[in-house]
């Protein structure tokens, strides 16, 4: 397996495509909920990709590895998140679902890459 740019990498192609869809999401809510859960799920769900991307810039494995466990904990904060939104009705349980399996379909994959890069530490 090869990457040569960080667009390869379908883990971060699918964080960056879900952190869109919360963005469109949220800039639809009223003042109050953008600018209290609006703003931190926004931002942890950006937090995703943008650690996959910050850690494949630094071109050594330790170091990538360790901002795919940031990227982890925002994968976690950002259900949190998720279930705040169901619970305030700021999305429906459908959307709720949708979200919800993206994110984990996102979790899976990253762990498989934090594997992956795991194997070129040694």
């Amino acid at each position: 397996m090869s990457y040569n740019r960080i667009e390869d990498l379908e883990v971060y192609l699918l964080a960056e495509d879900f952190a869109n869809e919360i963005w469109d999401i949220v800039v639809q809510w009223d003042f109050f909920a953008k600018d209290t859960v609006g703003k931190q799920v926004c931002r942890c769900a950006d937090s995703i990709s943008a650690n996959i991307a910050e850690g494949y810039g630094r071109y050594h494995f330790k170091e990538n590895k360790n901002f795919c466990y940031y990227s982890r904990g925002s994968i976690l904060e950002t259900k949190s998140f998720l279930r705040k939104m169901k619970h305030r009705s700021l999305v429906t349980s459908e959307g709720y679902e949708s979200l919800f399996n993206k994110l984990e379909l996102i979790h899976i994959k990253l762990n498989a890459y934090i594997k992956y890069i795991g194997k070129n530490t040694t």
